[in-house]
């Protein structure tokens, strides 16, 4: 008889967490009997044709008594389901699921997701995970590292995402139109408009690029209405050469288009985005932020794409003023534009580096654990 294992997600819109849900669902899919259960269906952006899925309609509640609220209503509806479908193993994505799968404890096991190093500042929520979930998935070596330390729990694994590159590849031929008919100098970068991406520091890097290479262009992939950002780009002379797609369900024509990807944030978990690049053969530059970049682009003493300083949290909109950061990152994206032999060894890099990082390895690690 196959195991039953039940995934629970807040919502499934564009996101790094949703994605891996998405495609652990499909992975798992052929082995054991997967049902998902999300929070709020609205602004769905990934494929679940399909799944079994289950919407609680249970969106977002204004103010703090409405999150109480949310997380007891949540957590009945889940232990209720937990018990109706004879789960075995509920795995969580996200701090809210996470919670609500801790609060809705039946005989199944309880697995919850640590999917990005924010997460770590709330000290509560993985001392209670730390003593009442059977297992805490990581997607970084660090992030396991520093809860084992932390908390004294012996429960957290280190899991990376899944990737598949082939499928990715054919998702990227499609066409896509851009604002630009010169498509040779295009510098990408990926995220939802949030201050934690640290735009604000590539389009300033980005200035300086275009102000040494007439054709460069800059294209940010991700959900919002970047206003500010746009305001930003206007006064550092820019404006016609940044373009800002909104969300796009298949990023990855956008994604293809560039010639180097760029990482700016000043935290993350394990940034998707930067192995969808290099599976596409794009040379990368990355924050050192505390988890990600690094245990992505170093292994052993070989190194995959650029690694820089850690970026400011501090928002800075003020064209006038820049960094040394901002300058480096300018440096360092020049010369991958400019530096043929340079460019053509991570390029090369990125598309060996990605391969380490596949649905096989993925879900082998899972079925161990699942089967143990």
């Amino acid at each position: 008889m196959k195991k039953k294992v039940m995934l629970i997600v807040p919502m499934l819109h564009q996101g790094g967490f949703e994605r891996v849900c998405v495609a652990t669902a499909r992975l798992l899919e052929p082995h054991f009997d997967v049902c998902i259960v999300m929070f709020d269906s609205r602004n769905i952006a990934y494929d679940i044709k399909g799944l079994d899925v289950t919407d609680l309609h249970m969106g977002v509640r204004p103010g703090k008594l409405g999150k109480v609220l949310n997380v007891i209503k949540r957590s009945i509806a889940v232990r209720k389901l937990k018990k109706e479908r004879g789960i075995d193993i509920a795995y969580s994505f996200g701090p809210s699921a996470n919670m609500v799968n801790v609060f809705s404890r039946t005989e199944s096991k309880i697995w919850v997701g640590i999917r990005s190093y924010m997460d770590m500042d709330n000290h509560f929520l993985l001392r209670l995970f730390a003593k009442r979930a059977d297992k805490i998935l990581c997607c970084t070596k660090r992030i396991e590292e520093e809860i084992a330390d932390k908390y004294h729990c012996a429960k957290a694994v280190t899991l990376y995402n899944p990737l598949d590159g082939e499928a990715l590849k054919k998702s990227a031929e499609e066409p896509v139109r851009l604002p630009w008919e010169d498509r040779g100098n295009i510098i990408v970068s990926m995220g939802r408009e949030d201050d934690v991406k640290g735009f604000w520091h590539l389009m300033k890097s980005f200035s300086l690029v275009r102000a040494d290479i007439p054709d460069a262009k800059l294209m940010i992939i991700g959900e919002g209405g970047f206003e500010e950002y746009k305001a930003l780009a206007n006064k550092l002379g820019i404006g016609d050469d940044v373009y800002f797609t909104g969300m796009k369900k298949n990023p990855f024509p956008y994604l293809k288009q560039a010639k180097i990807y760029v990482l700016t944030s000043y935290r993350e978990g394990f940034p998707n985005a930067l192995i969808e690049a290099m599976s596409l053969g794009i040379p990368v530059i990355a924050a050192d932020c505390p988890t990600g970049p690094g245990e992505i682009l170093r292994k052993g003493d070989s190194t995959y794409g650029i690694l820089i300083p850690n970026m400011s949290p501090e928002k800075n909109l003020d064209a006038s003023v820049l960094s040394e950061e901002e300058k480096g990152l300018a440096e360092e994206m020049k010369k991958m534009m400019t530096d043929r032999e340079y460019y053509e060894e991570y390029r090369k890099a990125s598309a060996i580096r990605a391969r380490d990082f596949n649905n096989e390895s993925y879900v082998e690690r899972l079925m161990e654990w699942i089967l143990g």
